[in-house]
């Protein structure tokens, strides 16, 4: 099973692609990169170099993998930081024309856009193109609270808020919705999925960071389309994902820097430490 990842990379750290490949291949999946950027590092560092890559070269991409008749071997489609609105097109295009040939191909959407501490910071169309374009076209999408409330309109501030929305995006043609940072009360944080059988949460302890490492949403989104593709339904696959992260935040907070420590945790995306359940939510 071949995955198409349309992130961002960097060449210092973990997060976008430089993220959810390595999570995607220690899970023995077959994960192939188009690189939405190439930065030096990510932007929270205040200084960085690096820039967005034309959606025509990454749309010449799509093209010589369906003229070496190499599309064909794709089982699933996961993107997320998209850099430009135009690369929001190629990739709903690269979905279209992998559906043609594989109905049932999996479609995994992370909408980056922001978050509550720093607002958006997307290019001026992103936001509209991720909802009007992409989780329409996506068998799941993961958003953050912050994002959820930017692709609905809503705002987002508990579970009934997020399973609400999360309903209107499925009214829209979106099959499922996982919304993450979600407040779960007592000193606890939420990750929220719902679909057309009911609603489920993962809840685990917030770790606290000095400077909290960016990459784990990306991390997620492709820890729960591998876990999908290995045959687990949406709550079993939430909770495996949530877990593994949750220690491979340990570890990073253990390690003390700002960035994922995946390779050192990458024991945690196989076997995770700790298990969270998912727990049925009305709604």
């Amino acid at each position: 099973m071949k995955i198409l990842s349309f992130q961002s990379a960097v060449a210092f750290g973990h997060v976008g692609n430089s993220a959810a490949i390595f999570a995607l291949q220690r899970l023995g999946l077959e994960a192939c990169p188009v690189d939405t950027v190439q930065f030096s590092n990510h932007p929270g560092y205040g200084a960085w170099r690096g820039g967005a890559h034309p959606a025509q070269s990454l749309g010449d991409v799509v093209d010589g993998l369906d003229g070496a008749g190499l599309l064909d071997t794709f089982g699933a489609v996961l993107s997320g930081y998209l850099g430009l609105a135009e690369t929001g097109r190629v990739v709903a295009d690269a979905v279209r024309r992998l559906r043609r040939v594989h109905p049932a191909a999996l479609y995994v959407c992370d909408p980056v856009m922001g978050d509550e501490d720093g607002g958006l910071y997307v290019a001026d169309g992103i936001p509209r193109v991720f909802a009007d374009v992409l989780a329409p076209l996506a068998d799941i999408v993961t958003p953050n609270c912050f994002e959820l409330g930017i692709l609905t309109g809503r705002s987002i501030a508990t579970a009934e808020d997020a399973i609400g929305a999360a309903r209107l995006l499925m009214e829209r043609g979106t099959k499922a919705v996982v919304a993450t940072s979600l407040p779960a009360g007592d000193g606890m944080i939420g990750c929220l999925a719902v679909n057309g059988e009911g609603a489920w949460v993962v809840r685990t302890p917030r770790l606290r960071f000095s400077t909290p490492p960016n990459g784990g949403g990306d991390t997620l989104s492709a820890l729960l389309l591998a876990h999908l593709l290995k045959g687990c339904d949406l709550p079993e696959a939430l909770s495996m994902a949530v877990s593994s992260l949750y220690g491979v935040l340990e570890k990073s907070r253990a390690a003390g820097g700002r960035e994922l420590a995946l390779v050192a945790g990458q024991d945690e995306i196989i076997l995770p430490t700790r298990f969270f359940p998912p727990l049925p939510v009305k709604g």
